[in-house]
């Protein structure tokens, strides 16, 4: 058994209360630790002070955080400071991203740092969670604190890096089922990490050499992603020249073990795998395949758009809807979505936009400056042409017969079945699944093998 003597206290702070930090913080305050969390937003704040959940489409957070205020482990305040007063543990998870030109944003987490600086008690354990570019934990923020609060990593606090690993809808169990990477600046700050991690989570441990080991692990991983993500898209273009379908493909050549193809699509978003990558790049991978990749995915809403113009002939007053506000099926989550740029290229080409996505309020579509849509409206008959973004569960069984001047469905996902759009005399267009009739293609095949 793991001997928790050594823990500096049970009292932990969670820094950052969107969807990945309540979910710890919760989790943190259901097994056995006082947790007191910060965050900017007022409302996230009185919200878990009531033992409510701001996060309403998590799988069980809600019932932690009530039972956590219940039990009176779980408090929330916008001063950081006061937070990391109160505790000898702290959890970082506020977000990094990327600016308009690609640069990694440090507003956000800077700030923090700086308020956890001045609220830093000697002998206390510093952990960050947010996804960061290598020696970030150390040499900006380490530094940092060290400057502001006089006090010495090492020596006065530890510090550890242990990056998230969890999707969304499913973080609870994720937190539970994945290993957990643990870096950390030297052996005691390493040992008081796996500590707290094995105590607070029960999860498995993998301990690495260096922070820098840990922070490029989680990089890596969406790295690995994006790149493979890149070469189905470029399979999936190059099918459509040869006219074959790549979903036929990649199901027969993923039947050999060493092939792992993933699945082409309209676009790549959220939080992880359009943004991680350029810490690489902004810290030196500038050639090769990481950036590469990069420019492929984001080329693949303009391939997707150019094919439907071939059939439409000009966007121009054209009624487009886009099915899907978020960046992938059956979550609420629009960064980086790929919908937010099909809305800027139809706009830029005259386009009418519409949105459905039943993760959204009215009011929420309406904030980019588009016309959401019910589809129970009468208006739906009005709809030339449909682009399915995020094949959220609800569409599934959408009948398409009811978008009676309907010309073409963009299918950026590959999920509805070709045949039943082509009934309705529309055009199908998918990813990667060839542009003429793929009879003919077979033929022209056989000729050639002939």
């Amino acid at each position: 058994m793991a001997d928790y003597s050594s823990l500096p206290t049970d009292s932990v702070a969670v820094i950052g209360l969107g969807k990945i930090g309540l979910t710890l913080a919760a989790v943190f305050a259901n097994n056995g630790f006082n947790v007191h969390g910060a965050d900017i937003n007022e409302d996230v704040v009185s919200s878990i002070n009531q033992g409510i959940s701001h996060i309403k489409n998590e799988p069980g957070l809600e019932k932690l955080v009530s039972e956590a205020h219940n039990s009176k482990t779980l408090s929330a305040t916008k001063r950081t400071a006061e937070a990391v007063q109160q505790s000898n543990i702290i959890i970082v998870i506020v977000p990094v991203l990327i600016d308009d030109d690609n640069r990694i944003d440090y507003r956000f987490i800077d700030q923090a740092v700086l308020d956890i600086a001045k609220g830093l008690k000697k002998g206390s354990l510093i952990i960050f969670e947010t996804t960061l570019a290598p020696g970030d934990t150390r040499n900006r923020f380490g530094t940092k604190i060290e400057e502001v609060s006089g006090l010495k990593m090492g020596e006065d606090f530890h510090l550890a890096y242990s990056p998230e690993r969890v999707y969304s809808n499913r973080i609870i169990r994720d937190l539970q089922s994945y290993p957990k990477i643990v870096g950390g600046l030297d052996e005691r700050s390493l040992t008081l990490a796996k500590q707290f991690y094995t105590k607070s989570l029960g999860c498995e441990l993998i301990d690495v050499s260096t922070l820098e080991t840990a922070e490029f692990s989680k990089v890596a991983e969406c790295v690995y992603r994006d790149v493979n993500i890149a070469l189905a898209n470029e399979l999936a273009m190059f099918a459509d020249e040869k006219n074959v379908d790549i979903n036929e493909v990649i199901t027969v050549s993923n039947s050999q073990p060493y092939s792992h193809i993933h699945h082409p699509g309209i676009g790549v978003g959220g939080h992880c795998i359009p943004i991680y990558p350029y810490f690489f790049i902004n810290k030196g991978l500038t050639s090769g395949l990481t950036p590469l990749a990069r420019t492929i995915n984001d080329q693949m809403a303009d391939y997707s758009l150019a094919k439907m113009e071939e059939e439409l002939g000009t966007f121009q007053d054209k009624n487009i809807l886009i099915l899907g506000l978020s960046y992938r099926e059956n979550v609420k989550e629009p960064t980086k979505s790929t919908a937010l740029m099909l809305i800027d290229k139809l706009k830029r080409a005259k386009a009418n936009i519409l949105v459905h996505d039943p993760q959204f309020t009215t009011s929420e579509i309406e904030r980019y400056a588009v016309l959401p849509l019910q589809l129970s409206d009468s208006v739906i008959e009005e709809i030339d042409a449909i682009i399915i973004q995020a094949f959220h569960k609800e569409y599934e069984n959408l009948d398409f017969a009811a978008f009676t001047n309907c010309k073409l469905v963009l299918d950026g996902r590959n999920k509805v079945k070709e045949e039943e759009i082509k009934k309705l005399n529309m055009t199908y267009i998918g990813i990667g699944n060839g542009r003429g009739d793929s009879n003919e293609g077979r033929n022209n095949a056989a000729d050639s093998n002939g």
